[in-house]
């Protein structure tokens, strides 16, 4: 119903001066989607890679994973405020202003990458200690050596995020996808000289990743100097700050970061909670939350490719388009996880089987997967879609408290009380999730149609 009411066919074709062609917007989509599932498939490639290693390693790895994806995702959030800005200036066709936008993003970006790894770098010790001082001693020995290489790395995969951001902009996404794409090859082949050939464990694994990741960064950053485009960053020595620009970044990448934070935060206090359920259900947890993730990543992609679409169609003033492309794309998104459910659907069977999972674990795991991929359905491409747009013009607020509210309501709340006063086990979790979906799809389709979220101003000049 949701989805009938957000995507009209009679609305569906494309007004004759639109901003976006749909080869442009094909052009734009596919290498995000392409980027998303590889990022997750090599991430997964990535994993088992280190599992190898030892029982520690892997430990190790997935402990400092759990605070490196909260620093993640400050860099995502300030790519995606560098993307706002940058597309709404050049939907305004003001190139000059879109130019100085990029190159406070990436001084922003920089400058708190830089003192996040100070922190992380210079007191990872007393930081494992107080966050994991009860693991055994060989874990937090990985662990140290883990976050030491990995937490060098930040302010490469933070000025990666912020120029793919800037290129995505302008409409370009695949270069991003490209590189990306380099990278993780580069990290799988490093994984196995430094793990398997040079025998240096855990070491070895955080050091190819490191490699990867500077490698990222230079390239973007190289190809953001090459003239001839909408946006180019030069002479990065001379950039200083605007703090008015900066303060405009801030105001969509802030919001945006402790939303992102606070899922990650709910993500622990599950997790906490699931791990009283006995090995079994931990399993068949471990492989469903995995391939739930990959089966939304596609349909991610379209979501970062509607910021930059709304984003120039504010700019430029032309609303009524920008509602039109949260429709469309909230349409294609529905397509790829009505797709991406049956295929995995089909697929989980082998995949529990060559995963070597127990028997109990596996048909559990199938069970959670055929209902996740039919709710999904029904409520996940109105619950996640339409914020991307909704974000992009400038409505963030609103965004993230109906997003963590709902998350720690239904995800955490619900979730808990459902495993620990009404015993339902495993399945617990992911009725939280439908709830969440539910909440948030029924309160952004009412924003959208209430077109509220277009009085917002992000530019003020």
């Amino acid at each position: 119903m949701a989805i009938g009411k957000i995507y009209q066919k009679k609305k569906n074709r494309f007004p004759a001066d639109a901003m976006f062609s749909q080869k442009a917007l094909m052009a734009l989509i596919f290498p995000l989607m392409i980027e998303q599932l590889l990022n997750s498939l090599m991430g997964t490639a990535d994993t088992m890679m280190v599992s190898n290693v030892s029982p520690a390693a892997i430990s190790a790895a997935s402990l400092v994973d759990s605070i490196n994806s909260l620093v993640l995702m400050v860099f995502s959030a300030m790519a995606v405020g560098g993307t706002v800005i940058c597309s709404q200036y050049l939907g305004r066709r003001d190139e000059k202003k879109a130019n100085e936008s990029a190159r406070q993003v990436l001084l922003a970006t920089l400058a708190i990458s830089l003192g996040i790894t100070v922190f992380c770098v210079g007191l990872r010790t007393p930081l494992l200690r107080l966050i994991f001082g009860s693991v055994e001693e060989a874990v937090m020995a990985d662990s140290l050596v883990y976050f030491f290489y990995t937490g060098l790395s930040y302010p490469f995969i933070a000025l990666y995020s912020t120029a793919a951001a800037i290129y995505r902009s302008e409409g370009n996404s695949r270069l991003p996808m490209t590189v990306s794409v380099i990278s993780n090859v580069l990290n799988i082949i490093g994984n196995a000289l430094l793990i398997f050939g040079f025998r240096m464990g855990i070491a070895g694994a955080a050091i190819a990743t490191l490699g990867s990741r500077v490698f990222s960064a230079v390239v973007m950053l190289a190809f953001l100097r090459r003239p001839g485009r909408k946006v180019v960053v030069r002479d990065c020595r001379a950039i200083r700050p605007n703090f008015a620009m900066i303060g405009t970044i801030l105001a969509i990448a802030v919001p945006n970061g402790i939303e992102n934070g606070m899922f990650q935060f709910g993500k622990l206090a599950i997790q906490s909670t699931l791990s009283t359920l006995g090995t079994t259900a931990l399993a068949a947890q471990a492989m469903t939350q995995a391939l739930e993730y990959v089966s939304s990543t596609a349909a991610l992609g379209i979501g970062l490719a509607l910021v930059t679409v709304v984003g120039q169609c504010i700019g430029a003033g032309r609303m009524e388009e920008a509602e039109f492309y949260i429709k469309k794309l909230t349409g294609y998104a529905e397509i790829v996880v009505l797709i991406s459910g049956v295929t995995l659907g089909i697929a989980v069977k082998g995949i529990t089987t060559l995963a070597g999972m127990e028997a109990e674990s596996a048909e559990l795991c199938g069970r959670l997967i055929w209902l996740i991929c039919f709710v999904k359905c029904f409520t996940w491409a109105v619950a996640v879609i339409p914020a991307y747009g909704m974000r992009a013009a400038g409505d963030v607020r609103f965004a993230m408290i109906v997003s963590t509210c709902s998350m720690w309501l239904c995800r955490v709340s619900l979730s808990i009380f459902l495993v620990k006063v009404v015993g339902m086990g495993i399945v617990a979790m992911w009725i939280g999730m439908f709830c969440d979906w539910t909440i948030r799809a029924v309160i952004f389709l009412f924003r959208f149609q209430s077109g509220k979220w277009k009085s917002k101003q992000v530019l003020n000049d």
